[in-house]
Parts: C-alpha cells; structure tokens; sequence
C-alpha cells in the first residue's frame, strides 16, 4: 500500500534586482510593441521561467516607483518601516526609563 504522501512547502525562488528589472523592461517593451497589455505578463513570465504573479507586482512597484501609478514607492516603504523601528525603541526605551524612576 502506498504512503499517503502530504504536499511539500513550495518553495521560494529569489530574484536579484537586475533579473526583476530586466523583467519588467521586457513587459514594457513588449507592451510598447503590441500597443496593448493583454497577456504580456503571462508572457514575459513564461519565457523567463518566472511566475506571473511575481513578474505582474514588479511591474506595478516599478509603475509605482516611476511615478505612473499611485502608490507607496520602495523608498517611502523603507523609510516608513526605519520610523516604526524607531518608534519601536523609543517606546522601549521610555518604559525603561518610567520602570526606573
């Protein structure tokens, strides 16, 4: 009788910033050519080996970071997540101080 086998935890590949640029500067492109977005993900992301959904948010950030969509940009979410690491040991460091006093 054969083991009863559990599916594995899928893996997580990740992707150097110069292989989601060159990515991304084929979905433009290729849109650019075609005159149209339909399906240029998928595309692209079938040609590289990657997955589409992965491919489809780095071209949405970079729209982001670019200024072409709404959004927060890669700078401004470090720069958020800095301030909240530090509102973080502020407030750490404040209940240190009040446990002293």
């Amino acid at each position: 009788m054969p083991k009863e086998q559990t599916p594995a935890k899928p893996q997580t590949r990740r992707y150097s910033p110069q292989e989601k640029a060159a990515a991304v500067r084929m979905v433009r492109t290729l849109r650019a050519e075609l005159g149209s977005e339909h399906g240029t993900v998928q595309r692209v992301a079938s040609q590289l080996g990657y997955g589409t959904e992965s491919v489809r948010q780095w071209v949405k950030q970079a729209d982001i970071d670019d200024g072409h969509a709404p959004g927060v940009s890669t700078s401004e979410a470090t720069r958020i997540r800095e301030l909240e690491q530090e509102n973080r040991e502020l407030k750490r460091a404040n209940e240190i101080l009040k446990r002293a006093a």
